[in-house]
């Protein structure tokens, strides 16, 4: 949760998209909640735009039950890569990452465990391409049975679109430190092409879960209308680490 969120701008009314209300609740608690289900204990947060409040914000939301790490990106400014690097040598893999403006219901997390190979990074995929809001913005993926092919907006060939939330080992820091070797930025797309090629990437579908991005006021709208069905979810799981990035 490391950006601005200057494309929701002022219909946001929060100093920072993750405080954004949706359903009555800071978009970030819906998040929170999952993990907590999910048996997330340690939280990392890796925060770059209005740091300090968004942290204030952020520690009387958590569950009690978690504790909260803050990262610091000060290249917050260039691609979410670097913020994910951020985190390296603090979180202990497996581990989730998410984007910090994403609501997804638990049904994610709970494939990814089951179905991830947790020697890859493995990302998940939403293949109800035609229920897409906003398909122009998403992020388009190619895969071949449980392989990546490619990955990018505007990819003319795809047949799935990228969540935004990750079961991690640690090569997702591996290869995106490769990546800004070379050009001095990075984003997560880049880290997973280089996967991708390598072998060391895995899409997990998954199936009829919902999730939206929140990075405009048209997709704000969407998830204000979609927020009831996160009241219906509940109980226990198990656990990981987690680590939210910007998006």
């Amino acid at each position: 949760m490391a950006g601005a969120g200057s494309r929701l701008g002022a219909a946001g009314g929060a100093p920072a998209k993750p405080l954004v209300r949706i359903g009555g609740r800071p978009l970030i608690c819906y998040a929170l909640d999952v993990f907590e289900r999910a048996g997330v204990r340690r939280l990392h947060v890796v925060l770059g735009a209005n740091s300090e409040r968004l942290m204030a914000e952020l520690e009387p939301l958590l569950p009690a039950e978690m504790s909260l790490n803050a990262i610091v990106n000060p290249d917050w400014r260039k691609q979410n890569g670097v913020s994910v690097l951020s985190a390296v040598g603090q979180v202990r893999a497996p581990f989730f990452l998410a984007m910090g403006d994403h609501l997804f219901e638990f049904s994610i997390l709970e494939t990814l465990l089951s179905r991830g190979d947790r020697r890859l990074v493995n990302l998940a995929i939403d293949r109800k391409v035609e229920s897409i809001f906003d398909l122009d913005d998403a992020m388009k993926v190619q895969t071949q049975g449980d392989g990546i092919v490619a990955i990018a907006k505007d990819l003319a060939k795809y047949n799935a679109i990228d969540t935004g939330v990750f079961l991690c080992s640690e090569e997702i820091f591996i290869y995106l430190q490769r990546v800004r070797a070379q050009w001095g930025d990075c984003s997560l797309s880049d880290g997973v092409r280089l996967l991708a090629a390598d072998e060391k990437m895995r899409a997990v579908d998954i199936g009829e879960a919902w999730w939206q991005d929140v990075d405009t006021p048209e997709m704000l709208a969407r998830a204000e209308q979609e927020s009831a069905r996160f009241l219906r979810q509940g109980g226990g799981g198990l656990t990981e680490e987690s680590v939210t990035g910007q998006s």
